[in-house]
Order: C-alpha cells, then sequence, then structure tokens
C-alpha cells in the first residue's frame, strides 16, 4: 500500500501534501529558457546601442572591426551565390539553340604497298564543329572554315539528339563567318546581344563540341583583351590560314570542334562567335572570337536576301606599325598602306573597282574612313563591314607625305 504523506505546520497541524505543492521540473527548464531568450534580447539591444553609438566609443569597443567582418563575409556570399546563379541560367537559356556540326567526305588514298596495281582505297574523312541557331526554320551561324569544303557533307545534331542534314547558304567573304540551313520548324533560338560595349574583365561562357566529341560543353571566364588580330587554322577541319581583325580574346576554354559556337554574357546572350585559340603546347587559355556585332549585318543580310552581302573597296593593304613606317619612310605609324603582292599576283588597286575609280593608288596610305581613324584598333575591314554597297564614303589618305580626302561610292564583294 501507498503511504499517507503528511507535513506539518507551525501550529504543529499535520496536513496532506497535494499534487499542487509537489515540486515540478518544468519550472526549472522554464527559468532556463527565459533567461536564454532573455540573454539575447540583451545581447540585440547591446548591439543595436553600441553601433548607434558615437564612432570613437565603437573604434574603442571594437565594433567598428566587427561590423566590417560581418559585412564582408556576407557580402562575399551574396556575389558568389549570384555570379554562380547567373553562370547557370546563361547555361540553360542557350544551351538549347547551341548544334554540333560534323561533315564527312569520301577520300581516295593511294596505299603505298599497293605492287599490284589493284588502285586506290577510299576512306571517310570526319570532323566537326559548332553552330547556333539563329531562326525557328533553321538558320545556323557557325565559322565558315567549318563548312568551307564544298565536296563534304554536314550534318547537323541538336541539343535534344535529333540529327538534320544541313547545306551551307552563305559564307561571308570578308569574315570566319557561315550560315547553314535547315529543314526544321519550332527550334529554339538565341538572344542575339552586343559586342561594343564588352570591357576587359568581364565574365563570359563558351559553349561548344568541345573535341567534336562533347557536345554543349561550357566553359567559363573572361573578357582578356579586345580587337586583337591573328592568323589562324583549324587542323580538325583541314584547312588553311586566314588573317582575322578586331577578335575578342578570352581565357574560357575553347577547343578544336568548339570553332562556330557561341560566347555568351552572364544574361544569357551571344556577344561573339568562337573562331580559334593558340596552339597547345605554346600557351593556355588563349582564344578567340569573332564579336557579335561585326557578324550581325551578314546575319540580318542572310535573313532578307538569302546571301551575305558586303561593302567592298577594292584594294590590298598592309597594316602600320613604327618598323614597317621607318623602313618605308612614312610620316605616319597608323593606317593601312596600298600594296600589291608579286608572290600572289595580288595588284595594290583592283582594277575596274571602287577604288580605282576613286583615284586610290599604290602607296597611299588610307587613315580614316568617314571621319573615322583606322589602325591597330580599328582595322580597315571592319569599318568597312559598318557599309553596304552604294554607300559613298569619304576617304581621308596619305600620298607622299601629304593628307588628302577623296569620295569613293561603294560596290558589293562577291562571296
Amino acid at each position: 500500500m501507498a503511504k499517507n504523506i503528511r507535513y506539518v505546520d507551525d501550529t504543529g497541524a499535520e496536513h496532506p501534501l497535494g499534487r499542487a505543492h509537489r515540486p515540478r521540473g518544468g519550472l526549472v527548464i522554464v527559468a532556463i529558457i527565459l533567461s536564454f531568450i532573455m540573454g539575447i534580447l540583451g545581447g540585440v539591444v547591446g548591439l543595436v546601442l553600441a553601433t548607434s553609438a558615437p564612432e570613437s566609443i565603437q573604434k574603442t569597443l571594437g565594433i567598428d572591426q566587427l561590423k566590417s567582418a560581418v559585412s564582408g563575409v556576407v557580402n562575399t556570399e551574396k556575389i558568389k551565390v549570384e555570379e554562380e546563379s547567373a553562370t547557370i541560367d546563361a547555361a540553360k537559356k542557350v544551351a538549347p539553340a547551341v548544334v554540333s556540326v560534323t561533315f564527312t567526305k569520301d577520300v581516295n588514298v593511294t596505299n603505298p604497298f599497293d605492287f599490284w596495281g589493284q588502285g586506290s582505297d577510299i576512306i571517310q574523312q570526319k570532323g566537326g564543329g559548332s553552330g547556333f541557331i539563329i531562326t525557328a526554320d533553321g538558320l545556323i551561324a557557325t565559322n565558315k572554315h567549318v563548312v568551307s569544303d564544298s565536296n563534304a557533307k554536314y550534318t547537323v545534331i541538336t541539343n535534344d539528339g535529333k540529327t538534320y542534314d544541313a547545306k551551307v547558304v552563305a559564307q561571308d567573304p570578308t569574315l570566319d563567318l557561315a550560315v547553314m540551313k535547315i529543314e526544321a520548324s519550332g527550334l529554339p533560338v538565341v538572344e542575339i546581344g552586343s559586342s561594343d560595349a564588352l570591357q576587359v574583365g568581364q565574365k563570359v561562357l563558351a559553349i561548344g563540341n568541345a573535341l567534336g566529341e562533347f557536345q554543349n560543353t561550357v566553359t567559363e571566364g573572361v573578357i582578356s583583351a579586345l580587337s586583337r588580330s591573328i592568323v589562324a587554322s583549324d587542323i580538325s577541319v583541314q584547312q588553311g590560314s586566314e588573317s582575322l581583325d578586331g577578335l575578342l580574346q578570352t581565357d574560357a576554354a575553347i577547343n578544336a570542334g568548339n570553332s562556330g559556337g557561341p560566347l555568351v554574357n552572364l544574361r544569357g546572350q551571344v556577344i561573339g562567335i568562337n573562331t580559334a585559340t593558340a596552339a597547345k603546347g605554346q600557351a593556355e587559355g588563349i582564344g578567340f572570337a569573332i564579336p557579335i556585332d561585326m557578324a550581325k549585318g551578314a546575319i540580318d543580310s542572310v535573313k532578307k536576301s538569302g546571301k551575305i552581302i558586303r561593302a567592298y573597296l577594292g584594294v590590298n593593304t598592309i597594316q602600320l606599325n613604327k618598323d614597317i613606317a621607318d623602313k618605308m619612310q612614312i610620316t605616319v605609324v597608323e593606317g593601312f598602306l596600298i600594296a600589291s603582292d608579286a608572290s600572289q599576283g595580288i595588284r595594290g588597286v583592283v582594277k575596274g573597282s571602287p577604288a580605282e575609280k576613286a583615284g586610290l593608288r599604290e602607296g597611299d596610305v588610307i587613315t580614316e574612313l568617314r571621319g573615322n581613324k583606322v589602325g591597330q584598333n580599328n582595322p580597315l575591314i571592319t569599318e568597312l563591314r559598318k557599309y553596304q554597297p552604294n554607300d559613298e564614303v569619304e576617304v581621308k589618305f596619305l600620298r607622299e607625305g601629304k593628307e588628302k580626302t577623296v569620295k569613293v561610292k561603294l560596290g558589293e564583294r562577291e562571296n
């Protein structure tokens, strides 16, 4: 049996011990929680009072350093998260419109060990590059060197794995740019941005069919430099070299097979067309892209007329620098010297061209087009791309040390 527990009061009387009088552990827990809450409130109030105190007091208490440290950590984490999110969003936005371009070609190869005269063998040559969709009905931008073999068969593989036969509809005579066509509809398209306002250090992404094998590979980097001039070649598609001016330089990894793919900003807008990379073993992190604003005119031209229309001056030039100017005894170091190339049979001024009709001749140094200086930072061919056939432009040039000006009505360059 349970014992009847009682307690004695001051008068000596006994009383039963009821439930309400028994000590409870819950009161202790409540007290601890209240103390904890009051401690937090006290800390917050103290911090608020301290951070609102005069700067001298904050400095004495070390509050200013605490605020700076907390702010730095929060801001760093915020920037990191926002930047990663922007990179992911940009890649997701443009990836559906990036395609792989492949080619196949039958090549006759003579067997050097064929002692019985059985003839040559036929092997299939393969290669690849990248491109991006510019219209929902199947126009695709890529590099000219990717699709320049008229005897090859071209195939486009879209991001969802579908395969299409493709034909080349236009090639830019002044730029490493071509436009292909596949028979399709309702395709995702890229958003074309602008390259004019790009700044060195700006974040970019390169997307393409790396090594002709890894479709839609995304690499990240920055704009390393603007307006670069290079002599480019692409062994992967067995093409020769080509001089290119006004290019963007980036450290975003560009590999064989990336040619023709888009270079995009963190908004997912195409701001360049990947076209070349420094030779492996010589340098790392040096790739080049055609600024999209140099290609817009050609792309718009194909959309409207089915071909690329470019303005034509009709001169062969050499870009001046101090060494050439000193050697040729030319008084300016910026500009383009009209010169022939006897080894290639190229005249300085093309016969019957707009330049010849306007009176330009070999030895003249072109320094301006319609008030815009031409030189290392603004190549002549880049400036000409701003105009259309039949535009009249004022050309400023140097002849025998004297500055002259002539008006030229531009023609149309043949593909």
